[in-house]
């Protein structure tokens, strides 16, 4: 075992020498789709300067992103009334850029400067962004030329805000046209553009975008992804709170903490591949990043589920004083669905990238490796707890502790399930 280790070890070294230098990733997320407006006026125009930076899930999805489109739709989609009436927005000057993100793939900067009407006077001018409604991402709206952008106008993101990004899509203010020449705003040119804000890649997407892939490259990026899985299995989440209760309080053997691995990885590899599908091809009708709240919820409600059988097992146990039953392969399962039902989104990352750079198979062996990875994890924490009990029970430690354990440990479960499920319901709207 020791020598396997070592193995492993070595075979992820070289993996990491193998990784492209450099790589980058959006830091609010592959899923997200950032907006910013800036209302200034200069002489007796009010102008618009709007940004989009999408990242890489919608940027893959977007395909050939055309600038004069995407310009015409968001002028449209951005409501602008001045004095209670509605006021015309028009496109006059667009910059687009791809700077690099997760896995190789692209993300998007657009710049675009939407022209409004000419102030008379001062006036009541109302805002509001409309563009790309119920989508994650951070959205802010400013007033002035020389107003304060918290995120430079998407260009550096607070990092203490990346959890609770930024939510204004709309302004009411008051304007007073300026003196001068009705010049528009500036746009940014060049490297400026291409290099927005990005966080480092996360290892897992990085094994994708190797340029040369010899047999030792591939072995020892498959070890460095089971590593990168596993890694990410130990991160909260992923169930092992549930897998850990599940097998102390009922007749778990380390075979049944192998099943949990292996339910784990099949489940978490046909996640990832059908929200790869739903973003391929179904992406019209279903937003992917609206899938996880939905996700979370079935994972929670499974939880639940499964919690409240066998804490009605073990009453059912202790009121009949009968022997304790072995464990339901419909709750083992249950539970082994539950720790892999969520899809990790660097592993949808790698599957989009290796379809943009021809790599199917490899990306595919990728994911695998990593959800073997995961459940690794999994089972060894399962395991692990199967033989702890074990050896509390050879130690003689019984008694009154130990006869609750069962109860107490469906009862985890099922708090568990409860908590997963309040956290996700939120999150549907």
């Amino acid at each position: 075992m020791k020598r396997f280790a070592v193995v492993l070890g070595g075979l992820a070294a070289l993996a990491a020498l193998a990784l492209p230098a450099g790589a980058s990733a959006h830091p609010l997320g592959n899923f997200t789709i950032n907006r910013f407006s800036r209302l200034e006026t200069s002489g007796p125009r009010l102008y618009v300067l709007y940004v989009l930076d999408m990242a890489e899930i919608p940027t893959f999805q977007a395909g050939k992103i055309d600038p004069h489109a995407y310009a015409r739709r968001i002028a449209r989609n951005a409501e602008l009334s001045v004095d209670g009436r509605r006021a015309r927005l028009t496109p006059v000057a667009r910059a687009l850029a791809h700077p690099r993100g997760a896995g190789g793939l692209r993300t998007t900067r657009l710049e675009l400067v939407l022209r409004g009407p000419i102030l008379r006077h001062d006036g009541e001018v109302v805002y509001h962004d409309n563009n790309y409604r119920g989508r994650i991402g951070w959205k802010e709206v400013v007033v002035g030329a020389k107003a304060h952008s918290i995120s430079d106008e998407l260009r550096a993101y607070p990092k203490d805000l990346l959890s609770s990004p930024l939510d204004v899509t709309s302004v009411a203010t008051r304007i007073v046209p300026t003196g001068g020449p009705d010049a528009p705003p500036a746009l940014t040119r060049g490297a400026a553009l291409q290099a927005p804000d990005r966080v480092a890649d996360s290892g897992f997407a990085r094994l994708i975008g190797r340029r040369h892939l010899s047999a030792l490259v591939i072995v020892a990026s498959l070890a460095a992804a089971l590593f990168w899985g596993a890694a990410h299995a130990l991160s909260p989440g992923h169930g092992k709170t549930i897998v850990t209760a599940y097998l102390v309080g009922s007749r778990g053997t380390p075979l049944h903490a192998a099943l949990l691995g292996l339910i784990v990885t099949a489940t978490h590899t046909v996640g990832v591949f059908g929200l790869g599908l739903v973003t391929l091809s179904l992406s019209q009708f279903v937003v992917p990043d609206r899938l996880y709240p939905w996700l979370n919820l079935a994972s929670g409600l499974l939880v639940v589920g499964v919690g409240a059988a066998v804490l009605w097992s073990r009453i059912r146990h202790r009121l009949s004083h009968a022997r304790e039953a072995d464990l339901g392969w419909r709750s083992l399962v249950g539970v082994g669905i539950s720790g892999g039902l969520l899809p990790c989104p660097s592993a949808l990352v790698v599957l989009l990238a290796a379809i943009s750079l021809h790599r199917v198979a490899f990306g595919l062996l990728l994911i695998v490796a990593f959800s073997a990875g995961l459940a690794l994890s999994i089972t060894g924490v399962g395991l692990v707890a199967v033989l702890a009990k074990r050896a509390f029970k050879r130690v003689g430690f019984e008694g009154r502790v130990i006869s609750v354990l069962p109860a107490v440990s469906a009862l985890v479960i099922l708090v568990a399930g409860l908590a997963m499920t309040a956290r996700a319901v939120p999150k549907l709207g």
